[in-house]
């Protein structure tokens, strides 16, 4: 009695560390812990397998031969251990069948694991048979309801979502913050906003998903606004999201100044060296033209991945650093870290606005055979534009020719400058005709075209394509410019009225040309 009374309590021992390595994520020392278990002679029980379970997360083949260590100590009759490897099943298998086999095989079946199954359909995109499995389920919680409400999201049948929504009698911060998702998911940010303004309670998630959806809207003012009310409100911490949302959104904005204020609250709230957040920061400060801050950051930065070296490779090219780049390129092989094909974009795109044609064409020859990497569109328009830069149109437009994928108006368009330069009518003329047989012209492109017949002395083709836009309303997208008042920013476009003090903005600029005016009539 006594020694079965010592070896109970030595199991619950082992299956305390057992916890506290899946806890911790730590498979390799459960594992480790669990083979100790053996040695001592223990028999493993229902918590030791759901605990080790656990542990595998993500751990695809070690997952799987603990299932077989389940099925051979007797414990697949537990519904707790089926549901901890239906649960690793729906989140690990490379789709949803070895979930669905377990699940027609459990005997019993409780809330939870009809909740795994769901989920597995719902992680896939597999919307349809998740609706199946749901109006099968013979009982269902809030977690079921709210993970039918993420699958339609996710969809982006918000009309469907909106319907089951209205129906849940039972609403959590889950629930809600799905739907804020669900509407900023689909662009409809003043749906999203009336949304979590009705929210009974708010947690950090339901803040991150209305920032982070205004960001992903290119909103960035208001993403930085609601930034500022989520501090004010003080009722949620900033997290790590929260900050990568901000930097996202001073980048887009170009507001250097609230920047180095997230940089700021980040090391003051203790994640100063998150990578993600480290690689949001180094990239809002090489957009804000700041790229002295960008390296800063990067040499700062406690762990690099693939992409923050490829965030700092981009910031050095697109401010005509290429050397720089390709010196940290350098370095990145010596690391041992290996490329992608972002990485390899903003290599070539480093390489173009550097003017360094042979170093693009070596980088672009060991992308494919070295890497394996397939080149995409984009990469093959910064080769025609490499080529394009350097004045050897020829070789650009054999590069075209050559290429294993129909090119693109980007593609096309790349060969427009040098004809600018050239005034290569003909050329011109030529470009245009294959862009149209692409797609239609978008705006951009008919004015791209437009400057350069104008640069080659075509005004009727000028003034037809003008005519031709104004006819079908197209217009150009106007550019846009910021200014940073306090933590507010304002932005502005061509004949905009949206701003809420625009009479008196107006009259201070007609004030302004007057003075102007004056000044050109009556010289000092």
């Amino acid at each position: 009695m006594a020694e079965k009374l010592l070896r109970n309590c030595s199991l619950v021992a082992e299956n305390k560390l057992i916890r506290s390595f899946a806890e911790r994520k730590s498979w390799g020392e459960a594992l480790a812990a669990y083979g100790r278990l053996r040695e001592k002679g223990l028999s493993p029980n229902g918590f030791t397998f759901t605990f080790l379970v656990r542990a595998m997360a993500s751990r695809w083949r070690e997952g799987r031969a603990v299932h077989g260590q389940v099925v051979r100590h007797g414990c697949g009759s537990s519904v707790f251990v089926m549901n901890a490897l239906l649960s690793f099943y729906s989140k690990s298998a490379p789709d949803a069948a070895p979930a669905t086999r377990l699940f027609d095989e459990m005997p019993d079946r409780d809330v939870v694991t009809w909740n795994c199954m769901l989920h597995a359909h719902v992680l896939r995109g597999e919307v349809a048979a998740a609706g199946k499995l749901f109006e099968e389920m013979p009982e269902r919680s809030v977690v079921t309801w709210n993970c039918m409400l993420t699958g339609l999201c996710r969809a982006g049948d918000v009309a469907a979502a909106v319907e089951l929504f209205a129906g849940m009698e039972v609403k959590d911060v889950v629930t809600w913050t799905a739907m804020v998702a669900g509407f900023a998911g689909a662009g409809e940010m003043a749906a999203a906003t009336a949304v979590f303004r009705r929210m009974p309670g708010k947690n950090t998630v339901s803040w991150n998903a209305v920032i982070s959806g205004y960001c992903a809207n290119g909103n960035y003012g208001e993403a930085l606004r609601m930034w500022r009310e989520m501090l004010d409100d003080g009722g949620c911490r900033t997290d790590e999201v929260t900050l990568v949302a901000a930097a996202t959104a001073c980048g887009g904005l170009g507001a250097l100044g609230h920047g180095g204020c997230v940089l700021s609250f980040a090391k003051k709230s203790g994640l100063g060296g998150a990578t993600e957040l480290g690689n949001a920061v180094l990239t809002m400060f090489a957009k804000c033209g700041d790229v002295a801050g960008a390296e800063r950051v990067f040499m700062e930065m406690e762990r690099r991945c693939v992409i923050s070296w490829t965030a700092m490779i981009w910031g050095l090219g697109v401010h005509g650093r290429s050397r720089a780049a390709l010196k940290v390129y350098g370095d990145m092989r010596r690391r041992g870290v290996e490329p992608d094909d972002v990485t390899f974009l903003a290599l070539l795109s480093a390489c173009a606005h550097g003017g360094e044609v042979e170093e693009g064409q070596r980088l672009f020859q060991e992308m494919v055979a070295e890497f394996r990497v397939d080149p995409r569109m984009e990469h093959y328009g910064c080769m025609v534009d490499l080529l394009a830069r350097a004045g050897r149109t020829e070789e650009a437009v054999r590069f075209v020719e050559s290429m294993p994928i129909d090119p693109n108006q980007a593609v096309w368009a790349a060969l427009l400058s040098p004809c600018r330069w050239n005034g290569d009518a003909g050329a011109v003329d030529l470009l245009g005709r294959k862009m149209a047989a692409v797609e239609p012209l978008t705006a951009g492109c008919r004015v791209l075209i437009s400057h350069n017949s104008a640069a080659a002395g075509q005004w009727d083709h000028v003034a037809s394509i003008r005519g031709a836009m104004w006819h079908d309303g197209l217009e150009k997208t106007p550019g846009c410019s910021s200014i940073q008042v306090g933590f507010q920013v304002h932005e502005f476009m061509a004949k905009d009225l949206r701003h809420e003090k625009r009479s008196e903005i107006y009259e201070v600029l007609h004030g302004l040309a007057k003075i102007l005016h004056i000044e050109a009539q009556h010289p000092a």
